[in-house]
């Protein structure tokens, strides 16, 4: 099954935040979402496939010293350089839709020899090429007829990627990676900040919405206070009637290292147990350059699972997170579909964990990042927080969507039926 690229194009739609989400570099409270359109023809079929990301600055691109406004801009205008040299860019020749997607991901990751704007970072390279992916995986399964995770049952080669797994390659490995019976049921998270009315915040997820799991968005820089809102926000959910709750715990990468995240560790231990035992893991403690920023990760690792969010930029960052002791890897649809599942495949062969955020991302996005965890073994299921930040973006789904997009008793669920390609056919 090879998959030729006809053509591509890109637009692009305001959304506000209901509520600001407070990262440790800043509050978002306004986003640009990108929409990919992506013409593809498999043999004698052609099916257009759709792709959705937010473009977040502030996360992919956290430079104090240029404006939302720059930096958004910049983002805009790399994502219509990739719609116009999409097909250059995955090779100008036809290919399984997981080598496609990888070519595309080692060309942004480089840096493009011919763009002349101003250059994002790689983090935000590949969340301006993440629309592109998804809409390759989506276009490809609504011309085969087929859900875009279930591709995989022919071992093809992608040379892009075939040197990660010697002696298998990279099909057959995201074959043994997925689930073959997809779940539909996922636990429903919420994000709690310092700033937050913890009680007001409890009271409408988890007492009226039957949440029982919480991101905490964690200052990073003083162990006691972190570990002091950990536990606030612990007896708050139970208190609002979650009898196990499930925590996990972003810095966003200002943590100075491993002994400030025991030291975080050991005062919630200290204050108290049970809030201690509900951390599911830590991400990214420490800036995202994994070479300037290079640790052992072993004494952590030991207690609680760490893993990298915002340094998985590219495979080299494979190897090095092994070799430094992190756990495992954060997954993000905005980081490339092909990328993630071959991020997912390589850490099941190395013995490591994966995660599955997202980046506040409604509608398809959600729904794109859902059908993934559908398929793929995480420790979390699948954060989808846009019901608490951007509703409004979900409405056109709605109502036929809500049981997903709107859950009001804890848990996300997917329609009984998987769609072809990654979604989009859902909207129609």
């Amino acid at each position: 099954m090879e998959v030729q690229i006809q053509e591509a194009a890109v637009s692009f739609a305001s959304r506000r935040f209901v509520s600001p989400l407070v990262l440790s570099t800043g509050s978002i409270e306004e986003i640009t979402e990108a929409r990919a359109r992506v013409r593809v023809t498999v043999g004698t079929h052609e099916a257009w496939g759709t792709g959705v990301t937010y473009l977040s600055d502030l996360w992919a691109w956290p430079d104090a010293h240029l404006t939302h406004g720059c930096k958004d801009a910049a983002l805009r205008a790399f994502c219509s350089y990739l719609a116009q040299e999409l097909c250059h860019l995955c090779g100008n020749e036809p290919a399984h839709p997981l080598e496609l997607g990888m070519r595309l991901h080692h060309a942004v990751a480089d840096r493009p020899p011919d763009y002349h704007d101003k250059l994002p970072p790689p983090l935000a390279r590949s969340m301006c090429a993440s629309p592109f992916d998804a809409a390759i995986h989506d276009a490809a399964g609504l011309a085969l007829g087929r859900p875009a995770l279930e591709i995989y049952d022919q071992v093809k080669p992608v040379p892009s990627s075939d040197d990660l797994f010697p002696g298998s390659g990279a099909i057959a490995e995201v074959a043994a990676t997925l689930r073959p019976t997809p779940v539909r049921l996922f636990n429903a998270w919420f994000v709690a900040s310092p700033a937050d009315d913890l009680r007001t915040l409890a009271d409408e997820w988890v007492r009226r919405r039957g949440y029982r799991c919480a991101k905490l968005k964690v200052t990073g820089t003083d162990p006691h206070q972190d570990a002091t809102f950990t536990v606030r926000v612990f007896e708050q959910t139970r208190a609002c009637g979650a009898s196990s709750p499930l925590i996990t715990v972003d810095s966003n990468g200002v943590t100075p290292g491993p002994d400030a995240v025991l030291e975080y560790l050991a005062n919630l231990r200290d204050l108290n147990t049970d809030a201690y035992d509900a951390v599911l893991y830590i991400e990214q403690p420490t800036g995202r350059d994994l070479s300037e920023h290079s640790f052992h990760w072993g004494a952590v690792a030991s207690r609680k699972p760490v893993l990298i969010d915002e340094g998985l930029t590219g495979v080299d960052a494979l190897l090095m997170a092994k070799e430094q002791g992190w756990s495992g890897f954060a997954l993000k649809t905005c980081k490339g579909h092909s990328f993630m599942l071959v991020t997912a495949a390589w850490a099941r062969c190395a013995g490591m964990l994966v995660s599955l955020q997202d980046l506040t991302n409604p509608g398809l996005a959600a729904v794109h990042a859902a059908l993934l965890a559908a398929y793929v073994p995480t420790l979390n299921g699948v954060e989808l927080n846009s019901p608490q930040f951007t509703p409004d973006a979900n409405k056109e789904w709605l109502p036929r969507f809500e049981a997903l997009l709107e859950p009001r008793d804890g848990v996300h669920r997917l329609p009984d039926d998987m769609p072809c390609g990654l979604g989009s056919q859902w909207q129609d």
